[in-house]
């Protein structure tokens, strides 16, 4: 009687424990992904904000914003940039938001500095390290093909 109840636990916390195993998880795609066991990764949120520069020079300052929307492409190329976009009139002078696929603020400081727009001061930021899905990239597959115009 001891042996059955003793397999009956067992039976039940091993059956406990799998039930919370994903049967889609796919391995090769986690480890790719560079996914930990619930499926995230360490990202490094950026808050663009509005930075100092109020020069009245329009072609040096809309050369410096078409300078941050090659480099904004350049990162999504290169799989660092993961999510971008802006956000609209507030009160904190937040001017857009990404998501950088790097792990350390140190990392992201030096991408943040090839943007012409952020080396002229027009735009500033705050980091923040960010946990999120590490399938985030995943979706810039598909998001070339759903524009029409650029920015």
């Amino acid at each position: 009687m001891k042996i059955l109840i003793l397999i009956t636990l067992i039976l039940g916390v091993s059956n406990l424990y799998s039930q919370n195993d994903n049967p889609n998880y796919d391995s090769t795609l986690a480890v790719s992904l560079d996914a930990d066991d619930y499926g995230m990764k360490a990202y490094v949120l950026v808050m663009l904000t509005t930075g100092s520069n109020t020069t009245t020079d329009k072609e040096f300052r809309d050369s410096c914003f078409r300078g941050h929307f090659n480099n904004i492409s350049r990162l999504v190329n290169e799989g660092k940039l993961i999510i971008v976009g802006p956000i609209g009139k507030n009160d904190k002078s937040y001017r857009g938001i990404f998501v950088l696929n790097v792990k350390t603020l140190d990392e992201a400081n030096e991408l943040l500095y090839t943007d012409p727009a952020v080396k002229a001061k027009f735009l500033n930021y705050e980091l923040y390290n960010w946990y999120g899905s590490a399938a985030l990239s995943e979706y810039l597959k598909v998001s070339d093909k759903i524009w029409k115009k650029q920015p």
